[in-house]
C-alpha cells in the first residue's frame, strides 16, 4: 500500500517553497484556471452572437471549482490527451453545456493562457517577497552606514568601506532584479484565442468571417482574465521567448542572492557577521561549537539550480519549429515551475536572514586595526613631508618598516606593529599624537555614509513607496 514516504516528492514541496507558490503550480490551480478560461470563452462567444444560453454558462460556473479528477484521469488513459480528458470530465458535470465547452479553441487556448496567468501571479508573489528583502537590507545598510570594515579586492584586504555600504551593493543588485521582474510582469499578455496555427481560422468559421466579432471575443476573454492585451501574432503557442525572459529575470535573483550569501558566509568565517542562529539550532553532529551559516549555504545551493535552469527555456525557444512542436511541453512543465519554486525558496530564506543579521563591531574593529597601519602609512608620510621631511627618503623608510611589520605578522603571528615602529623613528619628526591622528578608521571610508543615504533615498525609497504592503512579511522556514 502506497503512502507519502514510498515515492519521490520534490524537495521544494517538502522543505523549501512556500504554500502560496506551491499552490500556484498545483493541479488544482491549473485545472480551475482552465475552467475559468472555458467559461470566459463561452461567455464571450455568447455575447458575440453564438447560440449559447445563460443556463449553459451558469452550469459551467456551478462546477468550475469541483474538479472531478478521477474521471479526467481515467479518460486520459484512454485518449492520451490531457485537455480533451478535462473537456470530457467537465462535460460530465455540465451535460447541458458539454457541447459548447472549448468551442473553436485548441489545447493551447487553455494550456498557454493558463501558464501566462499563473506566471503573472507567481511573478507578483516573487516581487512582493523581493521588496521585503530590499526593505530589510536597506534598513540594515542605514544602521551600519558609518561602521568601518575591511574592503576586499582579489579576496585580499584593500582599503576600508563600511558594513552598510557593502550591504548597498547587495541591495542594488536586488533592485536591478526587481526592475527586470516588474518589466516581465508588466509585459506579459495572453495568447488569446488564436486557433490551431495562430490564424484564428476556426473563429472565422464560427462567426462567418465577421472580424469585428472575433476581435470582440478575444478582447473580452483577455479582460475577464485580467489582461489588457493579447499577443499580436502567434503560431499555436505564445512565443517561448516569454519563458526565456522570465527565467532570465528569476536567474538574476538567484545570482544576486548567491553573491550576497557567499559574502555573508565569508564574513561569518571571519567572525564579523552571522546569519540568525537559533537557541536550539545544531551546527554540526560532531562539533557542538559549530555555528554553520546553513541558511546562506542553502541559498547558494538552490541558486545554482535556478541559474543552471536557464538552459531549458533557451533550448525550448530555439527548438520550437514552425507554428509549434511538442519539444516544449515536458521540459516546460518542469523548468518554469521549478524556477519559480526555487526563487521562492531563496526569498523565503533571505527574508529570514536579512531580518536578523548579527554584526560583531569589536571583531570588525580588530581586523581593521590589523590592516589600517599599512593604509595609513601614506597619510603619515604626507604629514611628515609637510613638516619638512623628504618624500623619497620617508617613502623608503616606511617601506622598510612595513616589510618588517608584515614579517612579524606573518612569520611570528604577532600584531601589526608598524605604527609603533614609526612612532619610535625620529626621522619622521612627528609626535605620537600626530601619528595617531592618521590612524582613525573613519577617515578612510570616503563617502560611504553619504552614498548609503543617497542610495536608500533615490533608489530604494521609490520601490518601497510603490509596494507599501510588502515591507514586512513573515517567513517560516521548515528546516
Amino acid at each position: 500500500m502506497q503512502n507519502s514516504h514510498d515515492k519521490y516528492i520534490s524537495a521544494f514541496s517538502t522543505r523549501y517553497a512556500s504554500d502560496e507558490m506551491q499552490h500556484l503550480f498545483s493541479e488544482e490551480k491549473k485545472f480551475r484556471t482552465w475552467r475559468r478560461l472555458w467559461i470566459a470563452l463561452a461567455r464571450a462567444e455568447k455575447d458575440a452572437g453564438l447560440n449559447i444560453t445563460d443556463e449553459q454558462i451558469a452550469q459551467l460556473e456551478e462546477h468550475k471549482d469541483d474538479i472531478n479528477y478521477e474521471v479526467a484521469q481515467e479518460r486520459e488513459k484512454l485518449v492520451r490527451h490531457d485537455v480533451m480528458s478535462h473537456v470530457y470530465a467537465y462535460g460530465q458535470q455540465c451535460p447541458d453545456a458539454k457541447g459548447i465547452i472549448h468551442l473553436g479553441a485548441t489545447s493551447c487556448y487553455v494550456g498557454d493562457n493558463c501558464d501566462i496567468i499563473v506566471m503573472k501571479e507567481a511573478l507578483q508573489l516573487v516581487l512582493k517577497k523581493l521588496v521585503c528583502v530590499i526593505s530589510q537590507l536597506s534598513e540594515f545598510a542605514k544602521d551600519y552606514k558609518d561602521l568601518p570594515c575591511l574592503a576586499y579586492t582579489h579576496l585580499q584586504p584593500a582599503q576600508l568601506t563600511t558594513v552598510g555600504k557593502r550591504a548597498t551593493l547587495w541591495t542594488y543588485e536586488l533592485c536591478l532584479d526587481y526592475k527586470a521582474l516588474l518589466r516581465c510582469a508588466d509585459d506579459l499578455c495572453l495568447l488569446g484565442v488564436k486557433g490551431t496555427t495562430g490564424t484564428q481560422a476556426s473563429f472565422v468559421e464560427l462567426f462567418e468571417g465577421d472580424v469585428a466579432k472575433i476581435k470582440q471575443v478575444e478582447e473580452q476573454v483577455a479582460k475577464e482574465l485580467g489582461f489588457d492585451s493579447v499577443v499580436p501574432v502567434s503560431g499555436q503557442t505564445y512565443s517561448r521567448k516569454f519563458d526565456f525572459e522570465i527565467l532570465s529575470a528569476l536567474s538574476g535573483v538567484a545570482q544576486s542572492a548567491s553573491k550576497m550569501c557567499t559574502d555573508i558566509r565569508l564574513l561569518a568565517s571571519f567572525k564579523e557577521m552571522e546569519e540568525p542562529f537559533e537557541k536550539n539550532q545544531i551546527g554540526s553532529s560532531a562539533m557542538p561549537y559549530k555555528r554553520n551559516p546553513m541558511r546562506c549555504e542553502r541559498v547558494c545551493s538552490i541558486a545554482r539550480y535556478v541559474i543552471a535552469d536557464i538552459i531549458n527555456p533557451s533550448f525550448t525557444s530555439a527548438t520550437q519549429m514552425f507554428e509549434r512542436t511538442l519539444d516544449d511541453s515536458a521540459n516546460k512543465r518542469i523548468a518554469m515551475s521549478e524556477a519559480f519554486l526555487g526563487v521562492d525558496s531563496i526569498l523565503n530564506i533571505l527574508i529570514n536572514v536579512t531580518d536578523g543579521l548579527v554584526v560583531y563591531p569589536k571583531v570588525i574593529e580588530s581586523r581593521v586595526m590589523a590592516e589600517l597601519p599599512f593604509m595609513a602609512s601614506e597619510n603619515i608620510m604626507m604629514k611628515a613631508v609637510k613638516k619638512g621631511g623628504d618624500r623619497q627618503e620617508l617613502h623608503e623608510i616606511i617601506r622598510e618598516h612595513a616589510q618588517d611589520a608584515a614579517k612579524v605578522v606573518k612569520e611570528q603571528g604577532q600584531p601589526n606593529d608598524l605604527i609603533s615602529r614609526i612612532e619610535k623613528d625620529d626621522r619622521f619628526g612627528l609626535t605620537i599624537e600626530e601619528i595617531e591622528e592618521c590612524v582613525n578608521p573613519s577617515d578612510f571610508i570616503g563617502l560611504c555614509p553619504l552614498q548609503v543615504e543617497e542610495f536608500c533615498e533615490n533608489v530604494v525609497a521609490p520601490i518601497l513607496a510603490d509596494n507599501a504592503d510588502s515591507l514586512h512579511i513573515e517567513s517560516e522556514l521548515h528546516v
